[in-house]
């Protein structure tokens, strides 16, 4: 049928109704394509889902804390952290433990003899008390390692130490550093995780990748540094010699060999694993390059799998002083007589006035020596039992009722109002008014 523009107009004006009557004119059902979108769509709505946890009615309990509570509950905490604190301060006195800085080593000790060791330079806890009459000794020495291609690294500190009495193991021997800011943000995320996961990484990915990355120590001429970043490149290379060896007169048999297996976290297997590199794809570190003067060949390239000391040494520290387990002997004992331990200088500390020493120490229950972790729990429970203490004293000198919603400002004007109200009508029955109950 002919439809005009005008009438065409006047159709969508009417709405709905204009349209159903135009459509059914024309042969169509009479519903509308707008109004079947809106009964198929789906609202999306924001609203969470419909369980305790997302609408916050989870259960609660809101202790009121009064002095019976209070009181009680500190005096409890108090009486379970002092004796656990004191057990664990106790455990972490009886480890013994021996500490030599060795940092003027090269400075204070002679080739030509034997020479005590300045005692700002030694300490040690023993079980035993000497007193000041006998004091165990200990002594330097310098001599040379002909084994060393370089000949600034042929320094060797020879240290010897006396024990009078039997030092039980198991025995560990940490080399400790102080004043090295291993917590330094350039360098503790100057490293590439891929590379320590044995995975050929590109140089763009060990320059580039954002938050963690080698920079500044990534290539060198254009060569990948293997292992790359600031840590591998400061790596500890002091050596130690492999026993505490018997001297002076002590008897062969007492020497305690040590070994390097086991000094790093057995998790360290999953996280190092041998590169993927082909030997003429990297080069070494630039601190390395003593100890690979030609570079790396195709027998020579680090197996960082099966090297302890490099695993140890890429968990960078948090404080400024720590210690980094070198060797260990599990089992056995050192009697008392006298020892020797050689140390290979070539980590230098004091261009940028730090030390560094030899730490020989056992084991207890609660690990090693921390006599921090006893203290702070004797601490927190002096404190707390300090607090109820405290708080019986006030509580009997001037007590107060507390956790009575009668004492809320607004229950004690419904309080005053109800007495009010109250008084009234008592005072309406006094005088004989009507009470609204008479007919």
């Amino acid at each position: 049928m002919a439809y005009t523009e005008e009438q065409h107009l006047q159709q969508r004006r009417s709405g709905n109704g204009g349209v159903e009557e135009f459509a059914q004119e024309d042969g169509y059902e009479s519903s509308s394509s707008t109004e079947s979108e809106i009964d198929t769509a789906q609202e999306k709505s924001r609203r969470p889902k419909e369980n305790a946890f997302t609408q916050q009615r989870l259960k609660a309990i809101n202790p009121v804390l009064t002095a019976k509570t209070v009181i009680p509950l500190l005096v409890a905490i108090a009486i379970i952290f002092v004796p656990l604190g004191a057990a664990m301060w106790y455990a972490s006195d009886r480890i013994e433990d021996i500490t030599i800085e060795y940092s003027q080593c090269e400075n204070e000790a002679t080739y030509a003899a034997w020479t005590y060791i300045p005692e700002k330079y030694v300490d040690y806890n023993f079980r035993q008390n000497y007193g000041e009459i006998i004091q165990p000794s200990f002594a330097w020495r310098l001599t040379n390692d002909p084994s060393q291609p370089f000949e600034d690294e042929r320094t060797v500190c020879q240290v010897q130490f006396q024990l009078f009495h039997p030092m039980k193991g198991p025995i560990y021997l940490y080399y400790r550093l102080h004043n090295f800011y291993a917590n330094h943000r350039r360098f503790v995320k100057s490293f590439s995780e891929d590379q320590l996961n044995g995975k050929p990484a590109s140089l763009d990915t060990i320059k580039n990748t954002v938050g963690q990355n080698c920079q500044p120590l990534s290539e060198i001429n254009g060569t990948r540094i293997y292992p790359c970043g600031l840590i591998a490149n400061s790596l500890f290379n002091d050596t130690f010699s492999s026993a505490f060896r018997a001297v002076n007169g002590t008897s062969a048999d007492k020497t305690v060999p040590l070994t390097d297996e086991g000094i790093a976290w057995a998790t360290d297997s999953n996280r190092f694993q041998k590169t993927r590199y082909n030997y003429t794809e990297i080069v070494p570190p630039p601190n390395w390059y003593k100890k690979f003067p030609n570079g790396y060949n195709a027998t020579n390239v680090p197996d960082i799998s099966t090297w302890p000391q490099f695993q140890n040494w890429m968990r960078p520290a948090a404080l400024a002083t720590f210690n980094k387990l070198a060797l260990r002997n599990d089992t056995a004992t050192l009697e008392a007589g006298q020892y020797q331990i050689d140390i290979g200088l070539h980590f230098p500390v004091l261009p940028y006035n730090g030390k560094k020493y030899i730490y020989i120490t056992q084991r207890s229950v609660i690990g090693g020596k921390n006599d921090f972790l006893g203290i702070s729990w004797i601490v927190a429970g002096g404190i707390c039992f300090v607090l109820g203490l405290t708080l019986l004293v006030i509580n009997f000198v001037k007590p107060r009722k507390t956790g009575d919603v009668n004492l809320l400002s607004w229950n004690q004007e419904k309080t005053k109002r109800d007495e009010q109200s109250a008084a009234a009508a008592a005072a309406g029955y006094g005088d004989g008014s009507s009470t609204g109950f008479e007919k």
